[in-house]
């Protein structure tokens, strides 16, 4: 490793300890930007659209522009255009662009597969195979400064809000999990929730276990707030049991209880399907609570998965529910979805259609494609939100994943998989 780089990894921690959490970042990226003796470094951050970069920087007060502001803070979106940064974080490759005797260096900033925002340096040569192989790490040791500085700070995530949050909005977001994609060796995931102009109390929820992974994909009833709280009793109710070592039933059955006593809303309900995979066996236990069965794609063909039907959680309590299982295969894909992928305008996209086209992307970004799908068709207000878990087996359980600065290599997609 270069001698500069590696001086430059071993004080980022320190660095990023030093400075407050807000200013972390900063000072990770100053210490890179010496140690490269670079023009300029930055990061940009993903935006929670996943259509955009935003870049974040602490300016004097009364510049202006079309940037959102809070006081010094200025968040500036950069919309995806196809070009390079966008092509960085899509395949997941350290992407260099020259121009004026300069080199931008774009590196993912990515852990476990979740893109967490790009790293731009720009330099005066050229830089060699081994120096990109260096940048590259370095990006990857930034995204573990940011997940853990963010959790200080609400810079970061008023930075990725490009559309202002109302208060539904805010208690769902706190509903979903904090990373959106999982690379787990046997496993890829990745969830998408692209919301309603009136929030439909969509959800969606996963946690690895040493040898379980366990998920869920929920739909409250309604809109809004009430919606929002119904969805809250269901989750919490869900994490709770799923934490207390409950079976799935139990689960299920907890939380039909909890809607049916503390629901703001008389006669409130959830639809579900919750899941738990054997990661040993490929086995996955479900339950289809009143909820859009789930779709199985083997070899590129998508198909329903055949289970008991129960009533939405929180109509009955007490009734007996009833699991299905589903033994996955080496290079399956699954895929549950909320209602608001079928219903209203919606109904127009040919799901199965798409997904064939779709098979050879990862699951993340399969994700961002079925949702520009739907907004293509339905959009660009939605009237129920569009929620989608994609599920990929890999098989093999314990073999370590083949992984290159926080993406698994033989996961991503090309460039022109889009």
């Amino acid at each position: 490793m270069n001698p500069s780089v590696e001086a430059a990894l071993s004080g980022m921690l320190a660095a990023a300890e030093d400075a407050t959490p807000v200013n972390a970042v900063e000072a990770v990226t100053r210490e890179l930007g010496e140690a490269l003796k670079a023009d300029s470094v930055s990061f940009l951050i993903a935006d929670l659209s996943g259509r955009a970069l935003v870049r974040l920087a602490h300016v004097p007060l009364g510049l202006v522009g079309d940037e959102r502001r809070d006081g010094a803070e200025v968040a500036t979106a950069m919309p995806f255009d196809g070009g390079p940064q966008e092509d960085a974080l899509r395949t997941q490759m350290v992407q260099v662009v020259s121009g004026d005797a300069r080199w931008t260096v774009l590196a993912p900033v990515t852990e476990r597969g979740e893109v967490i925002g790009l790293l731009e340096i720009v330099v005066d040569a050229e830089p060699s195979p081994q120096a990109l192989a260096e940048i590259a790490r370095t990006a990857h040791a930034l995204a573990f400064v940011v997940i853990a500085n963010r959790r200080h700070t609400d810079l970061f995530e008023w930075g990725q809000r490009t559309t202002p949050f109302n208060l539904s909005a805010e208690i769902q977001r706190r509903l979903l999990p904090s990373a959106f994609t999982c690379e787990g060796g046997s496993f890829t995931l990745s969830g998408w929730l692209e919301p309603a102009a009136s929030i439909g109390g969509d959800t969606f929820d996963y946690s690895l276990a040493r040898d379980t992974l366990h998920f869920s994909v929920t739909d409250a009833m309604g809109h809004g707030v009430a919606s929002a709280l119904i969805a809250t009793l269901g989750v919490g109710s869900l994490r709770n049991s799923r934490r207390a070592g409950c079976s799935l039933t139990e689960q299920a059955d907890r939380a039909s209880s909890a809607i049916a006593k503390h629901s703001p809303a008389r006669g409130a309900f959830i639809t579900a399907i919750l899941g738990r995979l054997d990661l040993n066996t490929g086995t996955c236990e479900l339950i289809n609570a009143g909820h859009v069965p789930p779709i199985l794609i083997r070899d590129g063909e998508p198909h329903d998965v055949p289970l008991p039907r129960n009533v939405a959680l929180g109509m009955f309590p007490g009734r007996e529910i009833r699991a299905g299982s589903l033994t996955l295969e080496p290079g399956d894909r699954m895929l549950v979805v909320t209602d608001g992928m079928h219903e209203r305008r919606a109904a127009a996209l040919d799901l199965p259609s798409r997904l064939r086209t779709l098979h050879a992307l990862h699951p993340r970004e399969a994700a961002r494609a079925l949702a520009d799908s739907v907004l293509a068709v339905a959009g660009p207000a939605l009237q129920d939100d569009a929620t989608m878990l994609l599920i990929d087996w890999h098989g093999h359980h314990g073999r370590p994943r083949r992984s290159n600065a926080g993406a698994d290599v033989a996961a991503d997609s090309s460039a022109d998989g889009r």
